[in-house]
């Protein structure tokens, strides 16, 4: 019988085009995985927001079987897994890229939202910190995106949702870490979040899910300041205090330059208010709701770590 699909999977909205087919054809790309890597189902399958993951056993070990929707952000994954062999990342076990499919070492359920904010900042900075190396030749370049986002912000009308202040900031920063050498070089695993760290046997934690970029260290705390908001809200000391507590944590850790892990904060913040304000537009509609609000979140974020 094939793993019955998660219905949290089955009811996210469609990426694109080829979101629906490939959701179709999820069952039968499992079970022929499941045969050809002779693994037995060990459990109900869970999601994220482009995989599905399926808790295996290869050889009686315990694993999990990953199979991602095609994207771009996710092509590399089993390169920058191949590369860290294990070191502050899940293992891979095997990998059919082809099939955009990944057998990898399990690790606990438990992640790090519940732990104190700024010592689960402190945690990830010290993972990234042992991921961090010569990238790989075969990744994409930040310098590349971030002449793309320059481009793209700067074709934002001033009547967008976005301060026009920030855009104009972050359009610069964006032309400046372009033509800047340093943007590039280092592999990155670009979406370290409290979620993307996971508790482990073989160490007390691991990362998982790296979406890699041949990039700048300065580029990765940003996730770990919008991610678990409430708590950022709700901190007594305000907003701008709760974001710059854990910004100078992952800064500390990583020994970066604050004001250049500032800078990217600022282009990442800005650059997801953009996609908010494109994805509405490409739609022919207003933002909705939950746009509204993580657009908010990111303002809030790029303000806050500023002077």
């Amino acid at each position: 019988m094939s793993p019955r699909l998660p219905p949290g999977l089955l009811a996210l909205p469609e990426r694109d085009p080829t979101w629906r087919p490939w959701l179709d054809a999820l069952p039968r790309a499992l079970d022929a995985l499941l045969a050809d890597w002779d693994l037995v189902p060990d459990g109900a399958a869970v999601h994220g927001e482009c995989a599905v993951v399926l808790p295996v056993r290869a050889d009686g070990r315990e694993a999990v079987l990953k199979v991602t929707w095609p994207h771009h952000e996710a092509e590399h994954e089993h390169l920058a897994l191949r590369h860290w062999e294990g070191q502050g990342a899940v293992l891979l076990l095997r990998a059919d890229p082809r099939r955009w499919a990944l057998l990898l070492e399990r690790a606990q359920p438990r992640d790090l939202s519940t732990v104190d904010d700024v010592r689960a900042c402190e945690v990830t900075a010290g993972l990234l910190a042992r991921l961090h190396r010569p990238a790989p030749p075969q990744l994409r370049l930040l310098s590349e995106r971030a002449a793309d986002w320059a481009g793209r912000l700067a074709a934002l009308p001033r009547s967008s949702p976005v301060p026009h202040r920030l855009v104009e900031q972050a359009t610069a920063l964006c032309r400046a870490f372009a033509a800047d050498a340093a943007t590039d070089g280092t592999l990155l695993h670009a979406d370290a979040h409290y979620g993307n760290v996971l508790a482990a046997t073989r160490e007390p934690w691991l990362a998982i899910d790296p979406k890699p970029l041949s990039g700048d260290p300065h580029f990765e705390p940003s996730p770990l300041l919008w991610n678990r908001w409430g708590e950022v809200v709700a901190h007594p000391a305000g907003v701008r205090a709760a974001v710059r507590r854990r910004l100078d944590a992952a800064v500390d850790v990583l020994d970066l330059d604050p004001d250049r892990a500032r800078d990217w904060v600022v282009v990442r913040e800005v650059v997801h208010a953009l996609w908010l304000v494109e994805d509405a537009a490409a739609a022919s509609r207003p933002p909705t709701s939950a746009e509204e609000r993580r657009l908010t979140v990111a303002v809030a974020v790029a303000k806050a770590v500023q002077d």
